[in-house]
């Protein structure tokens, strides 16, 4: 990790590197929320923490620049907390153990938490620095923006000042992100019967990992594997009797690894239909995910799901959305709407069936999520709406984008692509809030965001840094 601090700019280096030592999961963010307190006492700059948790410092303009509007910046504390089949780590007590590779920063076997740690780090540089010349700034640090954005949805009304608000919170360095999709959680639980595992049946696990996973916003246009619906597939193709299924995670997650536990009369067919599948996924899946695997392993089971609840379930799963739904016609690329099933529970007699239903256009979103929800109720399943959070609508005429589009083009000779985004950013939020505030969201190149393969580009560290400190001298 030493290394890491000998790259440039190094005050924004050294300031990631210390928020990386610090736990900082989602709803669990009293620790980080010390740290900033504590950076910012240290600085001797004002600091307010409100009652969701979010922490506001402020800092006085550079001399000259007194009677200059005050800008707000933006970045999220919390963390997406992934990690490898086998890989030791406890995010609970554990700092990021961080390694170079080349042009590139990535973790070891974990999340890197690029995503927003950087957009952080970065605003600890701007906060800490003497030399940027800057307007009066508030520094806006905000909670739980992975699990429910829940900071921004209780932010203190009135907190803020400034009319221009900087969030620096997208993955890549050549886009300025002036929109984005809004969210909704349905998930569907309920109960089962179990029965004990017939007589003449053996007990096998089956195991499916090796997937890519990634952001079910900013990657789900990519066409990767859904190790729920890739393990879902194959059980409701098969003859086996189910136990339980493990698979999935994070709500924001595509899913990259799924657990299966059967019971089947005919071992060696089995084995055989097992083997065959894997060889049908390898080949559908050489492109996007190269490393899958999909295999027997040993374990245990001491009862099955009643017949009937397995075959309802299986079909739910099978017939439950999942991926793109719709494609923005207004602008080419951009996902207008999507759904990702992100965690499948089922064991010891309970079930939840978790997804996250994305959309740019409010009633899209609804109605994808009616789908989902009209699903779930075919399994007889009791179904929760919740977490509902307004997308992000795009200004293309308001000062700060031409200003800001300007700049980019005079640093770096070339257009910036002005877009929109599908994940969630807090501005749909805090913009229900403050309504007259001029908006805009840019960072550096991430990618693999919310998954172990999660990198962040230096040199783009670098121009990031760079478009941001001009930026500020601008305004």
């Amino acid at each position: 990790m030493s290394n890491l601090l000998e790259l440039q700019p190094p005050d924004l280096w050294q300031h990631f590197t210390a928020l990386n030592s610090v736990p900082r999961p989602s709803k669990h963010e009293a620790r980080v929320i010390q740290h900033m307190q504590e950076f910012a006492r240290q600085l001797g700059l004002p600091v307010e923490t409100d009652e969701a948790g979010n922490v506001l410092i402020g800092k006085p303009a550079s001399p000259g620049r007194e009677n200059r509007p005050t800008v707000a910046l933006q970045s999220h504390l919390d963390m997406v907390h992934q990690k490898n089949e086998g890989t030791r780590f406890d995010f609970a007590t554990e700092g990021i153990r961080m390694r170079r590779e080349g042009d590139w920063v990535r973790a070891e076997g974990t999340t890197l938490g690029a995503d927003n740690g950087i957009g952080v780090a970065a605003m600890m540089a701007v906060l800490a620095s003497r030399d940027l010349v800057h307007p009066p700034l508030e520094a806006l640090f905000t909670i739980d923006e992975e699990t429910g954005m829940t900071g921004a949805r209780e932010l203190r009304g009135g907190w803020l000042k400034a009319h221009t608000l900087l969030n620096l919170d997208t993955e890549d360095d050549d886009e300025l992100t002036i929109g984005c999709a809004g969210g909704l959680d349905v998930v569907g639980s309920g109960r089962y019967a179990v029965e004990p595992v017939p007589q003449d049946h053996v007990v096998l696990g089956l195991k499916l990992d090796g997937l890519k996973g990634g952001h079910s916003g900013m990657d789900i246009h990519l066409g990767r594997g859904n190790a729920n619906k890739l393990m879902n597939r194959f059980l409701l193709s098969s003859q086996a009797r189910v136990a339980w299924i493990d698979a999935g995670g994070l709500r924001n997650a595509i899913p990259r690894e799924a657990t299966a536990v059967v019971a089947v009369a005919d071992r060696a067919a089995f084995e055989e239909s097992v083997r065959e599948y894997a060889a049908t996924l390898t080949r559908e899946y050489a492109t996007t995910d190269p490393d899958l695997r999909f295999r027997l392993v040993e374990d245990q089971a001491d009862g099955v799901m009643e017949l009937d609840f397995q075959r309802r379930l299986l079909r739910v799963l099978q017939a439950l959305p999942n991926g793109v739904y719709r494609m923005s016609p207004d602008m080419p690329g951009l996902v207008q709407t999507s759904n990702n099933l992100a965690r499948v529970l089922v064991k010891d007699g309970q079930y939840s069936l978790q997804c996250l239903t994305r959309g740019s256009v409010q009633s899209e979103k609804r109605d994808m999520a009616a789908s989902v929800q009209a699903a779930l109720e075919l399994l007889g399943a009791e179904v929760e709406l919740s977490g509902d959070y307004p997308g992000w609508t795009p200004r293309p005429e308001s000062s700060i984008v031409k200003l800001m589009s300007g700049l980019y083009r005079e640093m770096f000779g070339q257009e910036p692509h002005v877009t929109a985004c599908h994940a969630g950013l807090e501005c749909g939020i805090l913009g229900q809030n403050y309504p007259d505030m001029e908006m805009i969201s840019f960072g550096p190149n991430i990618r693999g965001a919310h998954s172990p393969d999660e990198c962040v580009q230096v040199s783009s560290v670098q121009k990031f840094w760079r478009f941001l400190a001009a930026t500020l001298e601008r305004l």
